[in-house]
C-alpha cells in the first residue's frame, strides 16, 4: 500500500526542495526580465518530470529561456536545431557497421542527454518530429531492435513558432500530448525592454549565469513534488475539468487522461514552489490552461468564432464548481 501524504506535513525535505527550485528560478531570472511567471511555469514541467514547449513570436526568447534554464541545472545538455531536411537518424542516431570488429555499432544522436533543446521543432517534418514521441513517454530509444535507456533526469524543452508563419509544419496530436505544459513568452513592458537592451550592451545574460542545482538535486525535487498531499475534491475538480473539454461543443477533441495527471503533477509542482505541501484549487485554476489547451483541439465552428482553444478552458473554469474547503484530514 502506497503511504499517504498527510497534510500540513513540513519538514526538511520540502524546505530544502523550496530552496532548490528558487535557487533556479532566480538564475534564470538574470536572463529572463520580467517574466516570473513564465519562469515558474518552465520549472514546474522541469520538476514534474514532465517536457515543455515554448511557442511565440520569433525574438521574445524561447531559445535563451531554455539554455538558461539548461545552464541553471548540472546536466549534460544538447541543442537540436530543427530544419527542413533533417532525418530521423539525425536525432535519435544511428547504427554503423565497424569493419574491424564485424559487429554492428549504435551511434547514438543529440537527444541522448539529461536537457535537450529542440530549437524550432515545427521546422522539421511530421516523420522527425514523431522521432521524438519514444524518448519523451517512455524514456527510452528503440533502434535496430535494440532499446537504450535515456539519462535521468530526462526533459525536452522545445520551442516552435506559430503555425502561420512560413516554413512551419504543426505538430502531430500524439506530439503536442507529450509535452506536459505548453507556454507562451509573450512582449515585455517598456521598462523591462529598455533593462533587456542594457543587459545586453556589453555581454549576454547567458554567457554569465552557471550552474546553481546539481542533477541529483533535480532529481531530490523530481521525488518530492509526489509527497505533496493532493484531497479527493481536488482530484473530482481536476477529472470535472477534463471531462468537459470533452463535452465543450467548441472542441471537437477534448484532453486525454494525460491532461488530468498533467494537471494533477503540475499542480503539485506549483503548491511546492508556494512553500505548501498541499494543492488547492487555485494550483489547478492557474495550471488549467498550459496544461490542457495544447491538448484540446478546436472545431471548425469555434474557429469560425476567431477563438483558440485557451478561450474555451477560461470558459470552462468558469463553469466547473470549484471544491469547497478542504476537509480535515
Amino acid at each position: 500500500m502506497e503511504q499517504e501524504v498527510k497534510r500540513g506535513k513540513t519538514d526538511a525535505e520540502f524546505v530544502k526542495a523550496k530552496q532548490l527550485a528558487e535557487k533556479i528560478i532566480q538564475n534564470v531570472e538574470k536572463v529572463m526580465v520580467g517574466k516570473t511567471e513564465v519562469v515558474r511555469l518552465a520549472v514546474i514541467a522541469l520538476i514534474s518530470q514532465g517536457h515543455l514547449l515554448i511557442e511565440d513570436a520569433p525574438g521574445l526568447g524561447k531559445t535563451m529561456l531554455a539554455r538558461s534554464l539548461a545552464k541553471s541545472i548540472k546536466c549534460s545538455f544538447k541543442r537540436i536545431q530543427f530544419t527542413p531536411d533533417m532525418l530521423p537518424g539525425d536525432i535519435i542516431g544511428v547504427t554503423i557497421y565497424n569493419q574491424k570488429t564485424g559487429d554492428f555499432e549504435f551511434h547514438s544522436g543529440p537527444i541522448d542527454a539529461q536537457v535537450v533543446l529542440a530549437d524550432e521543432i515545427n521546422r522539421a517534418t511530421p516523420k522527425v518530429q514523431s522521432a521524438l514521441l519514444e524518448a519523451m513517454e517512455e524514456r527510452q530509444l528503440t533502434v535496430d531492435g535494440v532499446t537504450h535507456k535515456m539519462p535521468s533526469p530526462f526533459h525536452v524543452l522545445a520551442t516552435q513558432n506559430p503555425i502561420e508563419y512560413e516554413g512551419t509544419f504543426p505538430l502531430p496530436e500524439a506530439q503536442l500530448d507529450r509535452f506536459l505544459l505548453r507556454i507562451n513568452i509573450g512582449y515585455p513592458e517598456p521598462s523591462e525592454e529598455v533593462t533587456i537592451i542594457e543587459r545586453q550592451q556589453v555581454i549576454h545574460p547567458i554567457e554569465q549565469i552557471s550552474h546553481v542545482v546539481e542533477a541529483s538535486d533535480v532529481l531530490l525535487l523530481q521525488d518530492t513534488v509526489k509527497k505533496i498531499y493532493v484531497d479527493d475534491l481536488i482530484k473530482q475538480y481536476i477529472v470535472a475539468l477534463v471531462e468537459a473539454t470533452r463535452q465543450h461543443p467548441s472542441i471537437y477533441l477534448g484532453s486525454s487522461p494525460r491532461g488530468s495527471l498533467a494537471l494533477f503533477r503540475t499542480a503539485q509542482a506549483r503548491a511546492l514552489l508556494l512553500g505548501r505541501d498541499y494543492v488547492l484549487p487555485d494550483d489547478i485554476k492557474a495550471l488549467a490552461e498550459p496544461a490542457l489547451a495544447h491538448r484540446s483541439l478546436v472545431s471548425s465552428a469555434g474557429q469560425s468564432q476567431g477563438k483558440d482553444s485557451r478561450t474555451f478552458i477560461a470558459e470552462i473554469l468558469g463553469t466547473i464548481p470549484v471544491p469547497g474547503a478542504l476537509s480535515d484530514r
